[in-house]
């Protein structure tokens, strides 16, 4: 029984709700909309009383699945591991498509994001690197070059 009818966005939690868009705009995300959520219906989703977090929603320029940021401003963050590797259980990237990774990567290193591993070639077919982006989350860029 198939229940899911569309994939909506992946939510990511961060401590700096700006540097994070400001990250993901410069990859070629659109600020779709920001907001702030609080009361009871964030209390009760979340299961956290007291609950208040601004939101950040991306979109690709494709109008795909969207991105969802937020950054909580009650209760306090908790931190997670900034140096989390992909064998690490939980969510451990989100992946882009984009048009020329050299580039991209090169525009990420001058910003202060390196790369987790090197990049990898896959048959002829698709080249990737994960990068580490704000806040220690692995982002995964890919081309098609097959």
């Amino acid at each position: 029984m198939a229940h899911v009818q569309r994939f909506d966005h992946i939510g990511i939690t961060v401590a700096d709700l700006a540097a994070a868009t400001a990250f993901f705009v410069g990859l070629g995300l659109e600020v779709e909309g920001t907001g702030s959520v609080q009361g009871e219906f964030v209390d009760t989703v979340c299961g956290i009383p007291g609950a208040h977090c601004e939101i950040a929603m991306l979109r690709p320029p494709d109008g795909g699945s969207r991105l969802e940021l937020s950054s909580f401003v009650t209760p306090d963050p908790v931190p997670g591991s900034p140096t989390a590797m992909a064998n690490e259980l939980g969510l451990r990237n989100v992946s882009f498509e984009v048009g020329n990774l050299d580039t991209v990567l090169d525009e990420l290193a001058s910003d202060g994001y390196g790369l987790v591993g090197g990049v990898g070639e896959y048959e002829n077919r698709v080249r990737m690197a994960y990068v580490r982006g704000p806040e220690g989350i692995i982002v995964s860029l890919f081309e098609q070059i097959g």
